[in-house]
């Protein structure tokens, strides 16, 4: 890792095996494989890197061609990355009902999300990628039963597994499956290099789909042709789809599988919170879940066992869902007692910092030319909406996501910027702006040199309808179609206050 890379995707792979101690029953030896150490934190990092260089290698994606792939979030994300350094559009489909800091990272990575109703399932968004695909020429991954996702798990995560046990045992590799690119790539290695190795695949209890005796139908080209009947809603986001993919079906049929393991919703729950407090390791539910199997399988091994599991992803991926729900954004009663165990610096009392070490502003004098400068701003025709902000003040960007909302125009005067902090600029506007206003607070907006008030001020005036005429005036007209709380802008550790 201390190697110098010429690119990000330099940076896939090679993830480490890190040994289990405080979860792991006495006797066994139970190991995990964190692909949450990948560049974008999972698994499919792999994947992604694979079918776009094979695609590329066999001519069928084009330079500048846009890229399509229907995703629960982490292919769609890897995809995102490699997308992102090689050049490609991406436009990415999923389902509703996955996490959404999902698709807002693919987002921040450049991509477009076009979201699919949560009744469609997965087959829906895949279903979905296929048709834009086919109506706009764009190159369609099929993550789903493309060799190539299984031929890079071959190449490299079975390769990094063999090279970390050569010379010493490894008795299980458990996994569970998404695509099954995972498994049927690195089971064909293990059962080829190190036939003792038993795999063991985990499934969800209430979704078992490879146990259920139903089979799953195709298209010529691997698609499922139809949603498996055995499929029900579960909590492992990434795993299980409402279908067997072809890669995961070639697996089983191959006899790549020893074992099967059912896996309950709490204690892939229980699993990813303990791996945290316990070993400080962070992954996701599917992670959890994956743990879950591992450990009943390291409940029943031979003492002296080893076990290999697989943690595809990280658990920033589920913070906006159930694993995540109870862990509160405010202070628990003891850590309230914390705080008030000594006296500074505390949200129940006046003035949070310590009296002796409260310093005030140095009052700067009221200047002339500072105070003609704010006559010239606040009155300017050609700008009637100016605000005088801080730059990074998180009320200042909540009036500022106002504004951008309703497509208002406005000067930002930011007295905290480079622009202003010679000679105190900023200060020194701030001096005059307060003689003006008698407000002493940061941001003072004006609409037509009329002082408005601060941030929650700006916010009541369009909420009571005051604002609206002062808009007018100007010559600025709100679009009713647009109408909002304007307090949603306020970041949420604000609401919660």
């Amino acid at each position: 890792m201390s190697k110098k890379l010429d690119n990000v995707l330099q940076a896939i792979g090679n993830t480490p095996i890190i040994r289990i101690n405080r979860m792991a029953p006495e006797g066994v030896n139970l190991y995990v494989k964190a692909e949450a150490f990948n560049p974008m934190g999972s698994v499919k990092d792999r994947l992604a890197l694979g079918v776009i260089e094979d695609a590329e290698r066999r001519g069928v994606l084009k330079p500048g061609q846009t890229v399509v792939e229907g995703t629960s979030g982490n292919t769609g994300i890897g995809l995102a990355m490699v997308c992102a350094q090689k050049g490609y559009p991406l436009v990415v489909t999923m389902a509703e009902n996955f996490s959404v800091e999902r698709r807002r990272l693919m987002r921040f990575l450049g991509a477009q999300v076009v979201l699919t109703p949560a009744s469609d399932m997965g087959s829906g968004m895949m279903a979905k990628a296929m048709e834009l695909a086919e109506q706009n020429g764009w190159f369609l991954c099929h993550q789903f039963e493309n060799e190539a996702n299984a031929d890079t798990h071959s190449n490299t995560t079975a390769q990094e597994i063999l090279a970390a046990f050569d010379g010493e045992a490894l008795d299980y590799w458990v996994t569970g499956y998404g695509t099954g690119g995972t498994l049927k790539g690195v089971a064909r290695v293990l059962k080829d290099q190190r036939p003792d190795t038993r795999v063991v695949v985990c499934e969800p209890d209430n979704s078992p789909l490879l146990t259920s005796g139903i089979i799953q139908s195709y298209r010529d080209d691997g698609t499922p042709a139809v949603s498996h009947r055995g499929f029900r809603p579960h909590l492992m986001q990434g795993w299980t789809p409402d279908f067997i993919p072809k890669l995961t079906n070639d697996a089983q049929q191959q006899h790549l599988i020893d074992d099967f393991m059912p896996i309950a919703g709490k204690d892939a729950l229980r699993c990813s919170r303990e791996l945290a407090r316990k070993e400080g390791l962070f992954t996701g539910i599917t992670g959890g879940a994956t743990l879950a199997g591992a450990l009943q399988v390291c409940a029943n091994a031979e003492p002296g066992s080893t076990v290999l599991c697989m943690l595809p992803d990280t658990g920033e991926r589920y913070m906006s869902t159930v694993l995540f729900e109870d862990i509160d954004t405010e202070m628990s009663e003891q850590e309230m007692a914390i705080s008030r165990s000594t006296p500074g610096y505390r949200f129940d009392v006046e003035g949070g910092a310590a009296d002796d070490e409260a310093e005030e502003e140095t009052p700067v004098a009221v200047e002339p030319e500072m105070v003609e400068f704010v006559e010239q701003v606040v009155n300017d025709a050609q700008q009637p909406v100016v605000m005088f902000a801080m730059e990074w003040c998180e009320f200042c960007w909540s009036v500022r996501k106002m504004f951008d909302h309703f497509g208002i125009a406005y000067r930002s005067i930011d007295i905290d910027s480079v622009e202003y902090k010679q000679d105190n600029r900023g200060g020194r506007i701030k001096a005059a702006l307060m003689d003006r206003t008698e407000f002493i607070t940061i941001p003072q907006i004006f609409v037509g040199g009329q002082f408005v008030g601060g941030c929650t001020d700006i916010f009541d005036a369009y909420k009571d309808g005051s604002l609206a005429p002062l808009l007018s005036n100007a010559r600025i007209e709100l679009d009713p179609a647009l109408d909002v709380d304007p307090y949603q802008f306020l970041p949420t550790w604000l609401h919660a206050r």
